[in-house]
């Protein structure tokens, strides 16, 4: 019988391992597993995004196959963390390559972020992330 590490593993080594695998570009086919069927991105209001979005699974499992044409190398500094139950905090500090010009970064620098995000875990499967994202320009 395989290891099944979403029956055996803390929510909070859930959304870190989730976190390493998004850190590697992983694309949909690699994000699925950590994804519960119901999944929702919410991301606050931020540079890139002045009116914030709502994201379904469909809709952040495209962007992650996407993602790899527009960054690279990306990396995430985890500040802190906090656990509650099937409720993950997770700061960090976020970089990654621009590959193509963007609004307000151009192709080859980098751009960064301070993030917030508040995961939802059940079952072994992530089934909501708020996240905050204050960009540096």
């Amino acid at each position: 019988m395989a290891f099944d590490s979403t029956q055996t593993a803390s929510p909070l080594d859930r959304v870190l391992e989730f976190i390493r695998v998004l850190e590697a570009g992983g694309g949909a086919a690699e994000i699925r597993p950590y994804l519960a069927d119901s999944f929702v991105l919410v991301e606050a209001p931020h540079l890139l995004a002045p009116e914030g979005s709502t994201r379904t699974l469909d809709d952040v499992l495209a962007g992650a196959d996407q993602s790899s044409q527009v960054v690279a190398n990306q990396k995430f500094v985890i500040r802190r963390t906090t656990c509650e139950g099937g409720r993950v905090a997770v700061e960090a500090d976020w970089s990654a390559t621009v590959l193509m010009d963007i609004r307000y970064w151009d192709r080859g620098e980098t751009i960064r972020a301070r993030t917030s995000s508040v995961f939802e875990v059940r079952d072994g499967l992530l089934t909501s992330q708020d996240s905050y994202d204050c960009y540096f320009r």
